[in-house]
């Protein structure tokens, strides 16, 4: 029965034609009446007929609008509304971590040529032994010590001669081992320095200090020193490689005495 009665109304409002000379008819009454003008404002007077007729063409088609819609069985649709625009969420990305190398992962970078290795030190001479030793030939004795002057920067090596006879020849030579940092720092002697030639060299790892009496001089009897001056590394040096060695002649023949050095007492 409702689809009947829908039909029905629809069939009716689409045959339904306003009456438009008769609207306008019943408006212009109205506007005539003078009690109505008194009751109602003069609006359809001051208007122009023209806006009449088209305030009433607008009203017969809103209400044949309003019966198709009451026929159909609601309230016209209204225009759909746009969806809203989709925004997308922005992305976060995280950040990246590259990881810090390992220790063990690292590599170290030198620089520079190689550090060369030095070499290491070719002792002098070794002391006399007891049986190489002769500290004692003919008029001559000798002995070696270290001076008590010394320090752990510096050294003096003293050779002490002593002759019971007039000497025409001497040969002196001081061997001071070189057990490092050795270099010279002087000598000197008892004897007059214009009766000797003095040099200082190096030979076989050692310091050689050498004095040799000049022609026509003469060593007296008597008791003489000799003494070398060196530096040396840092700490208190062994005297044991430091030798010496003396070679004289008199008028009765040649001698020789050699020995070592005794630390400080």
């Amino acid at each position: 029965m409702n689809d009947e009665i829908s039909r029905r109304l629809r069939e009716a409002a689409a045959a339904h034609e306003p009456n438009r000379a008769r609207i306008l008819a019943r408006v212009e009454r109205g506007a005539a009446d003078p009690d109505v003008r008194r009751r109602t404002p003069s609006i359809a007077r001051s208007w122009p007929r023209a806006a009449i007729v088209g305030v009433v063409s607008a009203a017969t088609l809103a209400t044949g609008g309003l019966a198709v819609a009451a026929a159909i069985g609601g309230a016209p649709l209204l225009p759909a509304t746009a969806p809203a625009p989709t925004v997308p969420s922005p992305t976060v990305t995280s950040p990246t971590v590259t990881p810090s190398p390992t220790p063990s992962s690292r590599t170290t970078t030198t620089t520079g040529p190689a550090p060369v290795p030095s070499p290491s030190p070719t002792w002098g001479s070794a002391r006399p032994t007891p049986d190489e030793s002769r500290v004692e030939d003919g008029p001559l004795w000798s002995e070696g010590s270290l001076d008590p002057h010394s320090t752990i920067y510096w050294a003096q090596s003293n050779l002490t001669l002593e002759t019971t006879k007039p000497l025409t020849s001497v040969t002196v030579e001081l061997r001071i081992a070189q057990t490092g940092g050795i270099w010279s720092t002087g000598s000197w002697q008892t004897l007059p320095s214009e009766d000797f030639t003095v040099t200082v060299r190096e030979s076989g790892r050692a310091l050689i200090y050498r004095w040799a009496l000049k022609p026509g001089r003469t060593v007296p009897a008597g008791r003489h020193e000799f003494a070398s001056q060196y530096n040396h590394e840092t700490g208190v040096r062994s005297v044991e490689r430091d030798s010496y060695h003396v070679d004289a002649q008199t008028a009765d023949g040649s001698f020789a005495v050699r020995g070592g050095f005794s630390p400080t007492r």
